[in-house]
């Protein structure tokens, strides 16, 4: 996954954005992820969600609205309204500089706005929201406490999530304007609406008016045990791989140019932007290679050491199958858990020359069918003669040079 900082002009102010794009940098559609009342860009849900989009061929453009986050302007100056115009400016500025986006979704009032905003940008394609209400007016119930005091006193400070905001008449105002029902019916666009039965912000009835309203194409997706925020990380990658499955009616899928391994059976690309996110490519195959947040990664593909684990795994697997077919052996499957570690040279039970530490792979395997003690015996020791197994055990030798750039 590459990620590119923005700031992006909305009348005299800026908002600030940061667009997700796949691993070579290269997206086949774009979507904008407008988030929550009150939340902004960086939130657990929008990160997990345009993330994982990357990897259905979006770039994904994530950004805080007006006075929230890291974006300039008042909050207390903003309404609904203002959120759709965040998100037109928002879309011009994909149009201009990348491709008009043709994918919204929306997180709770940030859903409400998504529809709201659709019927002005005629590229658009498809809509999914999270959370969302049906009536954009839903959001008061955050601050019922303090309705009385803005409408006496036309503003008040108002303690939501924790965090202090000051609410002004005109924001209700503009909220109670807003018939989200009636902007659905005319929508005539597919829409996938996610909600969580247990949702005690926005409760879920809220997804049932939504998709009564929609005519088809329109989809709804349960995500059961979630809360409003899915605060949860596999509640959010859940979410956001049914929303690439769901797209995947409506856009079908660009085939990239495939790198060239020039004539080597691998060739690794690293675009530096895009951290350590790498990009494996065979003649035929591609996948993407990285290292876990733990140590600074984006933790989008397997690391290196899990990828040589991996090579070890599959090679003991496919060499048991071939050896029990060649033997005629009830073999049914086979599983090969495989870890890699740095072990001292004493903790080893094999005999093994030298002192210190040395690289440890242990190897598990599981063996499934009609087998008697000799025959499984026996695969156990085929199991050490696969060729990445003979290869990590002899002596290898790398060569390492320069190819000159074209």
């Amino acid at each position: 996954m590459k990620t590119v900082q923005l700031e992006i002009p909305n009348g005299d102010q800026g908002l600030y954005a940061r667009l997700e794009l796949p691993a070579d940098g290269k997206a086949d559609f774009f979507a904008i992820f407008a988030h929550c009342f009150t939340c902004n860009s960086s939130l657990g849900v929008v990160r997990h969600i345009s993330r994982t989009l990357t990897g259905h061929g979006f770039g994904v453009l994530r950004f805080d609205f007006t006075g929230l986050g890291r974006s300039q302007g008042e909050f207390s100056e903003t309404n609904f309204s203002g959120n759709v115009s965040d998100l037109l400016a928002v879309a011009a500025y994909l149009k201009e500089h990348y491709k008009a986006p043709t994918l919204l979704i929306g997180h709770s009032l940030g859903g409400a706005a998504v529809l709201t905003a659709a019927q002005e940008m005629p590229e658009i394609k498809a809509i999914a929201t999270i959370g969302a209400p049906a009536e954009a007016s839903h959001v008061t119930h955050l601050f019922k406490e303090g309705i009385e005091t803005i409408q006496k006193n036309g503003e008040a400070q108002i303690n939501i999530g924790g965090r202090p905001f000051k609410i002004k008449k005109q924001f209700i105002d503009d909220l109670q304007k807003k018939d989200t029902l009636e902007i659905v019916k005319e929508l005539k666009k597919p829409l996938l609406i996610m909600h969580s039965p247990q949702d005690n912000i926005v409760n879920i009835s809220n997804a049932a008016k939504l998709y009564h309203a929609a005519f088809h194409p329109k989809s709804f997706i349960s995500l059961d045990g979630a809360d409003h925020l899915l605060s949860n990380k596999d509640d959010a990658v859940y979410a956001a791989n049914m929303i690439g499955t769901w797209v995947g009616k409506y856009f079908p899928r660009v085939q990239h140019e495939h790198l060239s391994t020039q004539g080597e059976q691998v060739l690794v690309h690293l675009n530096l932007e895009n951290n350590f996110t790498s990009q494996v490519y065979t003649d035929k195959h591609s996948i993407v290679a990285d290292e876990p947040a733990s140590i600074g990664g984006d933790d989008l593909g397997p690391s290196p050491y899990e990828l040589l684990s991996a090579s070890l795994g599959a090679c003991t697997v496919m060499t048991l199958k071939l050896y029990a077919e060649r033997k005629n052996w009830d073999l049914k499957e086979v599983y090969c858990y495989v870890t890699y570690s740095k072990k001292h040279i004493d903790d080893i039970d094999q005999d093994v020359q030298g002192t210190g530490q040395i690289d440890h792979l242990q190897k598990s395997i599981k063996i499934i069918g009609d087998l008697d003690q000799k025959q499984r015996q026996r695969l156990i020791q085929i199991a050490s003669k696969c060729p990445v197994h003979k290869s990590l055990t002899s002596t290898t030798v790398i060569d390492t040079k320069e190819l000159l750039n074209d």
